[in-house]
């Protein structure tokens, strides 16, 4: 499996950008068969709790989790609490596998989702080898977090 939520187009499943589709499957072909290298994109491991911060693990980092763009933060995640309503969350890259997340809006939170939309927008963790990060959630709640299509 490839992670191309970076290189697909709102209104079309099949992206233009098949150079880079193509780039992340051979690297999955690479490490299957060679053994050569990173060939998947970070991928949520755990989450931790401690009061209002939550802390996401994750694996298949590389040699470390990037935000890659200028905004100097990580964009795309939600928390909420025991009243299942999702907020935009502060994220920050801790180390070289955890990111840390809170929301002044959700005092006890118990529930994180990344990028969990039909198209999200404007994501930006990696992999120092380039790859986005999975989108996932903790909860097993139904809905999107985001049910509005975004409009380029």
């Amino acid at each position: 499996m490839a992670v191309i939520i970076d290189v697909g187009n709102a209104d079309d499943i099949h992206p233009k950008n098949k150079q880079d589709v193509g780039k992340r499957l051979a690297l999955a072909a690479l490490k299957k068969v060679y053994g050569q290298g990173v060939y998947t994109s970070p991928t949520y491991e755990s989450m931790q709790i401690d009061g209002n911060v939550v802390r996401i693990k994750f694996k298949e980092t590389g040699k470390g989790l990037v935000v890659k763009n200028n905004y100097g933060y990580v964009n795309g995640f939600t928390v909420a609490g025991a009243d299942k309503k999702f907020h935009w969350a502060k994220a920050t890259i801790e180390n070289e596998n955890t990111v840390v997340i809170s929301c002044d809006a959700v005092a006890e939170p118990i529930a994180v989702r990344y990028a969990w939309a039909n198209n999200p927008h404007d994501v930006n963790l990696y992999n120092s080898e380039g790859l986005p990060a999975d989108p996932f959630r903790t909860d097993d709640w139904p809905g999107l977090t985001i049910d509005k299509k975004v409009k380029y």
